[in-house]
């Protein structure tokens, strides 16, 4: 038996708190299918430890999108990360496995499973900060909390049906403005003088294809290895998870810095 069939299956304490059935129902798949060794921490700590002590075997995480993002993380961190490739059974609510799902990790703990087994190795970008945090997927900024929005009433939904069919809805209401400046590659694409209404970013090619929304103008783009943002105290959003305050930070692209093992059909773009 090869490395390849040698697993190391880490089952996210979160997961086997949250659903202990697909936990079981992956195990299963992964161990009828490859010698697999299951590891079952209690917190992130022992998460990290079990990682780092894989030897020779093929990391499995049984999680969601911070599980994930904690095993890419420690890989990158003791520059292991181009040599390990990971899998993912993603196991949670679906609003924590979206950069799972967009990165085309197939849901259900037996599609994944399977996948494990018998898919190949995607190589994808990463964004890399100057604090050595990582970003799987999408950047935004600022990451500013929404208000709560009430209940919805019947008469309340029927008055909104009735201002939907008679005009359209405004464009970005009751829409904030931030005093950020932005730099793609040296480039300036907005400053603290022009308020703008937030800023998303993507790896896509080995560039980072960077939007700016003005808070009435159109949205327009640009691509680059190396993106600083500074300005007045703000939060971003990278993956989900909301981080800051900070006032500068530049993220920097890494072409096919590690790697996803995915469906063969999805991999090898």
């Amino acid at each position: 038996m090869s490395d390849h069939d040698q697993l190391l299956v880490i089952v996210d304490p979160v997961a086997r708190r949250s659903d202990g059935e697909s936990v079981r129902i992956a195990k299963d798949v992964l161990s009828a299918g490859a010698e697999a060794k299951i590891c079952l921490p209690d917190t992130p700590e022992e998460f990290v430890r079990a990682l780092q002590r894989r030897g020779s075997r093929r990391p499995v995480v049984l999680g969601d999108d911070r599980a994930l993002l904690r095993a890419v993380t420690l890989l990158h961190r003791e520059r292991e990360l181009a040599g390990a490739a990971l899998s993912l059974v993603p196991i949670g609510a679906p609003e924590t496995l979206r950069t799972a799902y967009a990165l085309g990790v197939p849901p259900g703990p037996v599609a994944a499973a399977r996948a494990v087994l018998d898919g190949s190795v995607r190589h994808l970008d990463l964004l890399v900060d100057d604090s050595d945090g990582v970003v799987l997927g999408h950047l935004r900024l600022p990451a500013v909390s929404a208000p709560a929005a009430p209940a919805p009433s019947v008469w309340g939904t029927c008055r909104s049906l009735v201002r939907t069919l008679v005009r359209p809805a405004p464009v970005l209401p009751g829409a904030r403005t931030h005093r950020l400046r932005v730099e793609a590659d040296g480039v300036l694409l907005a400053d603290v003088g022009a308020p703008v209404a937030g800023v998303s970013v993507r790896s896509v090619g080995g560039t980072a294809e960077v939007t700016v929304h003005p808070p009435v103008a159109p949205p327009h783009q640009a691509t680059a290895r190396v993106l600083t943002v500074s300005g007045p105290d703000f939060r971003y959003r990278a993956d989900g998870h909301v981080t800051g305050p900070v006032r500068r930070r530049t993220w920097t692209v890494r072409a096919s810095a590690w790697g996803l093992t995915l469906p063969r059909e999805e991999a090898g773009a």
